[in-house]
């Protein structure tokens, strides 16, 4: 007799994508500092990308005010210039070794292509985990060329179903709360 799919795996890798999601998420810029926005951004340091946040320490005194202390002086500038070409739409005000970063209030506008982005990461999560659900049929069809029993099958696709549909049940949760911060005046 064949066993069926491993549901400890599935869920490990569903869980993954959201929280693959919830780091995306945390990425966007809502009007409101958060240390990891500067997650994606990336300074070269002795000839390789390293992150901001493994060149200088990075605090939130004010709910509007980032305060990144970089550690090697020589890096200010590198690490000023990087943020600037991020996309994240701030100015960093250089002080020494230390580099202030005021996030500006967000327009209608903006925050209605930022509520965008937090549906397409959303999607994609979606579709990822809706893949790993594909992975669990296709097991389950393997097991029964190997002599799975049709009760198992049935067990299997619905154990299966039941994972998929909480996982998806998070993601939507994530945007949502996602989509109410970025709209909050």
């Amino acid at each position: 007799m064949a066993d069926g799919p491993d549901l400890d795996d599935l869920k490990r890798r569903m869980t993954g994508a959201v929280d693959s999601l919830k780091q995306d998420l945390s990425s966007l810029r809502t009007g409101r500092a958060t240390a990891s926005m500067l997650d994606p951004v990336t300074v070269e340091s002795y000839g390789q990308q390293t992150p901001v946040n493994q060149v200088g320490t990075i605090n939130v005194p004010e709910p509007r005010m980032l305060v990144l202390n970089v550690w090697d002086k020589g890096m200010v500038g590198k690490v000023d210039k990087a943020i600037r070409n991020s996309g994240l739409g701030v100015n960093p005000v250089v002080d020494g070794t230390i580099i202030r970063i005021p996030i500006p209030e967000l327009n209608e506008e903006r925050r209605k292509e930022l509520a965008k982005v937090a549906s397409q990461y959303g999607e994609k999560a979606r579709v990822a985990v809706r893949n790993v659900r594909r992975d669990g049929m296709d097991q389950i069809k393997k097991a029964k060329a190997d002599g799975l029993s049709e009760d198992a099958q049935k067990q299997a696709s619905d154990d299966i179903q039941k994972l998929t549909d909480a996982q998806i049940a998070l993601v939507d949760q994530a945007i949502a709360d996602k989509e109410k911060e970025i709209m909050q005046v």
